[in-house]
Order: structure tokens, then sequence, then C-alpha cells
């Protein structure tokens, strides 16, 4: 997966903050605070967006309402992983990344492990 460009990652921002459906008007009012982009540029942006399966479009009315398909946890995620995937060395990445944490980050990432880490080990059937 490739990252979102400036106006993408701007977008989906706006959509993930909104907490429900919002307009290319309010996209584009919300992003004129941070800089200047033409109302047309917007919508083909959220348009394309879509069609990457990161917004869902309603019509409402004349108009169309975005919400976000995906999280953005999820695109954080998929990126962390594609990182790591191109990384000569997996594991050692990995131990770079969590030297890096804060204590909360590593009680909330072994929290993550002990979920996905089976409580028991499977039984032989015979």
């Amino acid at each position: 997966m490739r990252a979102f460009g400036d106006l993408e990652a701007a977008i989906m921002q706006v959509v993930w903050h909104a907490g429900g459906p919002v307009t290319v008007r309010t996209i584009t009012d919300t992003l004129h605070g941070e800089r200047p982009v033409a109302y047309t540029t917007v919508i083909t942006v959220t348009e394309r967006l879509r069609a990457k399966g990161w917004l869902r479009r309603t019509r409402v009315g004349r108009s169309y309402q975005y919400t976000a398909e995906r999280p953005a946890d999820d695109y954080t995620a998929q990126l962390m992983g594609d990182v790591l995937d191109g990384s000569a060395d997996r594991s050692a990445a990995l131990m770079r990344f969590a030297g890096k944490l804060d204590a909360d980050e590593m009680a909330a990432l072994r929290v993550a492990l002990d979920d996905r880490t089976p409580s028991s080990t499977p039984t032989d059937p015979t």
C-alpha cells in the first residue's frame, strides 16, 4: 500500500475527526484553515479515496456525504507493516521501534500481544 499524499492525508484526517458523514464543502472549508484548496480538487481527491476503498459515499439530497470505510489506526498499522516488510531485519526493526515507546505505549503493546497469545496449548486429539 502506498502512503497517502498530502491532500489525501488531510482529507482523511478531516473525515476521521468529523465522527460522522461530511460533505465536500465541509472538507474544503475545514482545509481552508490550513491551506487554500479548490473545491473541485477536493472532489477529485475525495473520489479517488472512495475508489481506493477508504471512503464511502451516500447521496443526501443533491449532494454526497462521505464517511470513512476504515479507521485511522488501520491505515497506520498497514503502513507499519509495509515498513517492516521492507526491512532487512524485521526483528531488529521491531526491537528499535519498541525501544522508542513510552511506558503507556509499552503497556498497550503488552496487552495487545497478550490478547493474541493462546491462553492454553492445543491438545493432541489422538
